[in-house]
């Protein structure tokens, strides 16, 4: 849940609006020590009516409190370096 400024938690998904761009960070499914700074976009769960979703991959994911999600890629980009820190470039071929 996310806090308004009394105090009362709103839902996630009321946060968000249908069509709006967003990031989160997503970790690799084969491979869980990787993870980037994925763009999405915020639509109707066609699941759940009502609900909102995240839509990544051409997979549909539900809006919840599970995803940390960003507003901006900068907002992202350094909450990956908080929680990864910075990439070793030095070794770095791609």
């Amino acid at each position: 849940m996310v806090k308004r400024k009394n105090g009362e938690k709103m839902h996630i998904n009321e946060s968000y609006q249908p069509g709006e761009v967003v990031y989160i960070i997503i970790r690799n499914p084969h491979a869980q020590d990787v993870a980037h700074v994925q763009q999405a976009a915020v639509v109707e769960n066609p699941d759940q009516n009502g609900e909102l979703a995240l839509f990544i991959h051409e997979t549909y994911f539900p809006l919840t409190e599970e995803f940390a999600v960003y507003k901006s890629a900068e907002e992202a980009e350094e909450a990956y370096q908080v929680a990864f820190g910075l990439p070793e470039t030095e070794d770095y071929y791609g």
